[in-house]
Formats: C-alpha cells, structure tokens, sequence
C-alpha cells in the first residue's frame, strides 16, 4: 500500500514538473515575439530620443547617436540587443545617461510589485468576503448590496476612481495623503483604488461558484448531518466555489500590473509604470523596451503559477 502511495505521488509531481517545463518553453518564443514587435514599432513612432525643443547641433547629434549605436542599421541593432539580452544587459537609458536601464529597474519595480501586492490582497479579501456573503443569502439584502457595489466597481474604472478617492479621503476629509509612497498611510489610497475593481469581479466570480457547489448533493448531506454553515463552508464548499476566482488571477494579476500606470500617475508613485510613461513621452527605446519584457515576463509567470494551482486543484489539467 505504501509502496503504490509513493509511485502515484511520483507519477503526479511527474506530470506537474512537465507542466512546468513545457510552460517555460514555450514562454520563450512568446517573449521573443513580444521583444521584436516592441523593438520595431517604437522605432515606427514619430521623434527619437534625443528629439528635443531645444536644437541640437547637427554633428553633436550624429555623435551622441553614434555613442549609442543608434546610426548603425535596424537590424544590426535588433541583433545587437538580443546579444545584450542573452546577458541580461538592458542597455542604457537614453534619457537618464546616469543609469542603465537594469539599474532604473531594479530601483523601480519592487515598488510596482509592491503596489500590486497590496491591490491584490484588498481585491482576494473584499471580494471573497463579499462574494461568500452572497452566496449564503442569495435573492435577500445580503445578496443584493454587495452585488450592486461590485457591478459598481465594474463600471467604474480606476482613471475615475483615483482622483474621486483623492478629492473625498484626501482633500475634502483630510485622512490619507494623496501623494508619495513613504508610510503605510500613503499606500491605503493606490492600494483601495487598483484593486477595487479587481474585487468586485473577484465578489461576483465567487459568489457565482460558490452559489453552484451550494447546490450539490454532497452539500445538502453535509448539513443533514449536523455539520455547521461555517464548516459547510470552509470544509466542503470554499475549494470548489473559489476555483473560477483562481482562473482569474492570472488575467488579474496582469490587469493590476498594467493598471499600476495610471495608478502610479496619480498617485505620484516611484515605480515601474511611472518610469513606462515618462520613457514612451520621451522615446527613451531601451527603457520602454526593458519595462515591456519586465512586465511580459512577470505576467507570463503569473499565468503559469496560477495554471499550476488549477492542475492542483483539478488533476484533469495536468496533462493539458
């Protein structure tokens, strides 16, 4: 007995472990798609970097793009970043030559990655608790109160949000500050406001799953048995109710990546999204370039750790 025990859990990381290794195969012609489609077409865009209201001298401009190897052809250049690439060099910054573009980084996205932590906590545990509640009570006041604010949250989108939030709780009532990134006061209001929306799909996804598995046989034997509605609850019905909220954390995740943008303009925030912004007004190539794969990379992985949880949840996925 002990012995099949161990074969089967053998056969089962098997299966996980290829799931993985495929994945991360696969992961590296998508990314490499996604570097040269970037490469060119800001290349496509109107200006350079070094484009500026203030003239240039002609020759000191031909210098300055010959520094940075942008007078030599398109794809000699393509192929020279790649070979960058390969050794993790991003390049530098063409508009902060103090930097390379690693460094702008390095210093920047853990604060991206942060904000986006917080977004994704405030989003799992508001639309949990609000998509549980109603389920438990459905067609009732419990149910209709919560679904009205999450179908709020839906259409609401955060470039909307954000100044409303900092006109109420900064300037009009004064509890939170409404710029920065230094205490834990000033992350309250990025935080509520990148992850409202994501809870509220996260509230109606869950409500809807745990509404179906409340409906099973095995549920109503449960209860026949004496067994508590917190027990039904947590023991019976939260793994298979909460499996549509797991799909969606993979789009989420990358939804909160990309929506740190227009959060961290907002907001005054020092992070990745903000330096995006500034390099695409500046057409800085090797940073829009650097932030683009950061970003497709992070979400990519993403994707795959939430594929991971499904094929644990559901072991028909693993050979998917």
């Amino acid at each position: 007995m002990v012995s099949f025990i161990s074969i089967t859990t053998s056969v089962k990381s098997a299966h996980m472990t290829q799931l993985i290794l495929r994945r991360l195969l696969m992961g590296i012609p998508v990314l490499l798609a996604i570097v040269t489609l970037t490469f060119f077409l800001v290349r496509l865009a109107p200006g350079g970097p070094f484009d500026s209201e203030k003239a240039v001298p002609p020759e000191i401009k031909k210098q300055i793009e010959a520094h940075y190897n942008l007078d030599a052809p398109l794809y000699v250049q393509y192929f020279d970043y790649l070979k960058g690439l390969t050794r993790g060099d991003l390049g530098p910054s063409f508009t902060n030559s103090s930097y390379t573009v690693n460094e702008l980084i390095r210093m920047s996205f853990p604060v991206s990655l942060e904000l986006g932590c917080y977004a994704l906590i405030v989003a799992l545990f508001f639309g949990l608790l609000a998509g549980i509640t109603a389920s438990l009570a459905p067609n009732s006041y419990r149910d209709y109160v919560p679904m009205t604010l999450a179908m709020i949250g839906i259409c609401v989108p955060n470039f909307v949000l954000g100044p409303l939030m900092v006109l109420v709780f900064g300037l009009e009532l004064k509890w939170l500050p409404v710029a920065g990134w230094d205490t834990v006061m000033h992350k309250i209001l990025p935080a509520l406001t990148l992850g409202a929306m994501y809870a509220a799909y996260v509230a109606r996804l869950s409500r809807g799953g745990m509404m179906e598995v409340l409906s099973n046989d095995f549920i109503r034997t449960a209860r026949a048995k004496g067994v508590s509605e917190a027990g039904v609850v947590l023991r019976h019905s939260l793994r298979g109710g909460i499996t549509p909220v797991v799909s969606f954390l993979g789009p989420a995740a990358a939804g909160l990546v990309s929506g740190s943008f227009v959060i961290e303009t907002i907001f005054h925030i020092p992070g990745l999204g903000q330096n995006f912004v500034n390099s695409a007004l500046n057409r800085d190539y090797t940073m829009i370039l650097g932030t683009v794969l950061v970003y497709a990379t992070l979400i990519y992985l993403l994707n795959l750790f939430v594929d991971v949880i499904q094929a644990v949840l559901d072991p028909r996925l693993r050979n998917a």
